[in-house]
């Protein structure tokens, strides 16, 4: 038979009314009078074609095929009844963290670690906004709003902890090292060089390709090919592709450098120290409630991890 043809009403004072052999206590229990369980239970008896009860001068007695029929209600019933109360609870229980940051440090590097976290964690649905415009933090009894910032300080009205101070440097793909054999900064004048523009920070200078060739002695003169992109995680995947070079800010490519799809062709020669860094941005007063508190400690910690293996 069909969910939807089930006749969960008559099934439910069916299934109170085996309890005591007795409609009257159904109906008491279920809020309804002894002839609404009656009904109830005649109607199911029609649908089914079975009879479940017998009926006597004095009350009912549950036959035998009701009584099997009943066991299978019952546990279904519990069954349900377990299931809307977890979800009351775990709603009740939840606590919403809001993050917002930038796109390319949601992706490349706070998703993959994000499960970490998770798996332990059952007391906060954390939701995330690939937002670069800082948003007001904020605590709330049942939910809080965070920010990953990359920037360069004083946050001004909040208080903010230092995640990671930002190096920029060259990389590109195995594949074009090989090809183009790049050996000195100025081999990279004839690449194409992958350029994110960062709308965001219009109002402060943020590193780019002529302070890398600047810090490294080379004169740019003829301006070298350029793409330009919107987000770095467009410009890394050229990058990747083979189709250019592109300067990253770490963070952004650790994991792609451990695992071998992308490369420093000069190794850890010519880095480009930055005034930018990753800040987590809080409120200025209050305390964190306990779940957001625990995220905060495992957010530290990994970047903690993150800063000793790059040393």
């Amino acid at each position: 038979m069909r969910i939807e043809r089930l006749p969960l009403n008559a099934l439910r004072a069916f299934a109170e009314a085996v309890r005591d052999n007795s409609f009257k206590a159904a109906a008491h229990r279920i809020g309804v009078t002894p002839g609404a369980v009656s009904r109830q239970v005649k109607q199911l008896e029609d649908h089914l074609g079975v009879a479940l009860f017998e009926r006597h001068a004095n009350g009912v007695c549950v036959t035998e095929a009701g009584r099997l029929l009943a066991e299978d209600v019952q546990a279904g019933l519990l069954r349900i009844a377990s299931g809307v109360q977890n979800v009351t609870e775990r709603s009740e229980q939840a606590f919403q963290l809001l993050l917002s940051a930038p796109p390319s440090f949601l992706q490349l590097w706070l998703l993959p670690r994000l499960p970490g976290f998770e798996t332990n964690e059952h007391q906060i649905e954390i939701s995330l906004d690939a937002e670069a415009r800082l948003m007001p933090p904020l605590w709330l009894p049942n939910r809080a709003r965070l920010s990953l910032r990359y920037g360069q300080g004083p946050w001004y009205g909040v208080n903010s902890l230092r995640l990671f101070e930002d190096t920029l440097f060259p990389v590109c793909s195995p594949t074009l090292l090989t090809q183009e054999m790049l050996q000195t900064p100025s081999d990279l004048l004839a690449q194409t060089l992958l350029t994110v523009d960062w709308c965001s920070h219009a109002s402060r200078h943020i590193p780019n390709w002529s302070d890398w060739f600047k810090s490294t002695g080379v004169a740019m003169g003829k301006k070298p090919n350029q793409r330009h992109y919107s987000l770095f995680s467009l410009a890394l995947d050229q990058a990747i592709a083979g189709q250019g070079v592109v300067l990253a800010s770490y963070p952004l490519v650790a994991d792609r450098l451990a695992s071998g799809v992308l490369v420093r062709p000069f190794g850890e020669h010519y880095p480009l120290g930055s005034p930018f860094a990753y800040d987590l941005i809080l409120p200025s007063d209050g305390e964190a409630p306990p779940a957001v508190a625990r995220f905060i400690g495992w957010l530290t910690q990994e970047a903690a991890h993150f800063r000793d293996a790059s040393l």
